[in-house]
């Protein structure tokens, strides 16, 4: 029985045993030896299962008296062992600004309430020779006299491109704040053209169906179309019916009842071979061709308006006034605070130029 309490005791002592072996904290430095102001990383080691929790010590801003801590990174965190073990790493950054041999006491780590601490560490932090008059060894070389820095006028150049541009804005604020407020009606003047009298408008579109010779090409259709619209057009302007929308019969019958019947029989025979090229496929000779062609010239000089003849329009300018729209109010409205914002920002950066060089 007594054997049996013996074995009993020695496995629950082993299976503690193997327990505490199971989280291991290690802590290193990476300078045993540093001047004053410089810097040194602890770093802090706890291996443990994955599936325990450890909490690393809590520092406020001293790790012992006159060893200060400027930083803590994050931990990180390795899995091992296919995710059954942890390596997590608690990186510290300190200094010192006395000179002596400090003693880092051990780093105590808490894993499922259970306290487990690292190795201890020490620190020699060194003082910085302080160099000596050689005349003088006992003395220390005293503070300098303050020197004057040299003029460049390359850190002027900011201040002067901003005074520059100052008087600018300042004055096209200024305008833009008053045409805002003024609220004046736009005036524009506007050139417009005469109209040319209809003998005028003719002959310059018979011309033109004269110099492409159409009829040359083959395409009597199209030479008689552009013929006959150029007359029903001007017959419209001169005697004021609505010809493009009439036959050529309605067309004589109305112009019989007010010009002579010379003119008109000639204007006749056009018609009559428009009418049979467009609709009966007739194909006309040249001298045809040419013979309605002057047909049609001589119909518009017998027929215009005698003070049209030497008539020279001169173009007209017409006023026009426009009230000024939201659209443009709200132009203004962005252009006067761009051109504040753009003063303001000028002012400010000169006052404080010249507020860093007098201070």
């Amino acid at each position: 029985m007594k054997r049996y309490l013996f074995l009993i005791a020695l496995l629950i002592a082993c299976s503690g045993r193997v327990a505490a072996q199971s989280v291991t904290v290690d802590a290193t430095i990476d300078s045993l030896q540093i001047l004053i102001g410089e810097q040194a990383k602890i770093k802090l080691q706890v291996s443990l299962d994955a599936d325990k929790r450890a909490i690393f010590p809590i520092y406020t801003d001293t790790l012992v008296n006159g060893v200060e801590i400027i930083d803590v990174a994050k931990p990180d965190t390795q899995l091992l062992n296919d995710g059954r073990r942890a390596l997590i790493t608690q990186e510290y950054t300190i200094t010192s600004f006395d000179s002596a041999l400090y003693y880092l006491p051990p780093m105590e780590v808490t894993v499922d309430n259970e306290k487990y601490c690292s190795k201890a560490l020490a620190l020699k932090v060194y003082s910085v020779n302080v160099p000596l008059d050689p005349e003088n060894p006992e003395q220390f070389f005293g503070p300098k006299t303050v020197m004057q820095a040299p003029f460049a006028w390359e850190d002027w150049y900011g201040l002067m491109a901003c005074g520059a541009l100052i008087i600018p804005i300042g004055i096209l604020l200024v305008y833009l704040i008053m045409r805002f407020f003024d609220n004046k009606p736009i005036i524009r003047k506007v050139k417009v053209e005469p109209k040319l009298p209809p003998h005028q408008l003719a002959m310059q579109e018979i011309e033109r169906i004269k110099n492409e010779k159409v009829w040359q090409k083959g395409e009597p259709k199209e030479y008689y179309t552009e013929l006959t619209d150029a007359l029903r057009t001007y017959i419209k302007d001169r005697f004021g019916f609505n010809a493009l929308e009439m036959t050529s019969t309605e067309i004589m019958n109305k112009l019989l009842e007010m010009n002579d019947k010379e003119a008109i029989s000639d204007l006749r025979e056009l018609f009559r071979t428009a009418d049979l090229v467009k609709f009966a496929k007739h194909n006309p000779l040249m001298n045809e061709n040419d013979a309605n062609l002057i047909n049609a010239i001589d119909f518009i000089n017998e027929t215009k308006e005698k003070e049209e003849e030497n008539a020279k329009p001169q173009p007209t300018e017409i006023t026009i006034i426009e009230k000024r729209s939201l659209r443009t109010k709200i132009l203004l409205g962005a252009g006067i605070a761009a051109l504040a914002v753009a003063l303001a920002g000028s002012l400010i950066y000169i006052g404080l130029e010249l507020y860093n060089y007098f201070a």
